[in-house]
């Protein structure tokens, strides 16, 4: 007889990973904060963070980040302890692996994403294919 013993244990998936990369955007903690601040600023806890690629600039795609009260068919979210970001279905695939920051230097102050799916972007940098 063989001493094999069975177990009926569930494997243990850690839910927040699995959610931060649902849509495949991450937040920095300093952007995090950011939105926080300003999103206690607008006194509303109704708002999520949007972020979204439309056709436009000398490169063909830009970026948008806005708060936004609703939720769209097919809408991607992840909460970031508290900041909820959303991404449209079309825009997810533009996204996938972007990482939204923040910056406040004497040179720059505003939030910036690096994509790696972007492949250039113009000299102003504010649009991207």
């Amino acid at each position: 007889m063989s001493d094999t013993t069975l177990t009926t244990e569930t494997p243990t998936i850690e839910t927040a990973t699995a959610e931060k990369t649902a849509h495949g955007v991450l937040l920095s903690d300093t952007a995090a904060q950011k939105v926080h601040s300003l999103l206690t600023q607008e006194g509303r806890d109704d708002l999520r963070l949007r972020v979204a690629v439309q056709p436009g600039g000398c490169s063909g795609l830009i970026y948008q980040l806005y708060f936004d009260e609703r939720l769209l068919d097919g809408d991607a979210t992840v909460d970031f302890d508290g900041v909820e970001v959303v991404v449209d279905k079309m825009s997810v695939p533009y996204l996938d692996g972007a990482t939204i920051d923040f910056e406040d230097t004497i040179q720059k102050q505003g939030f910036t994403i690096d994509n790696p799916n972007a492949t250039g972007s113009c000299a102003c940098g504010d649009s991207f294919h």
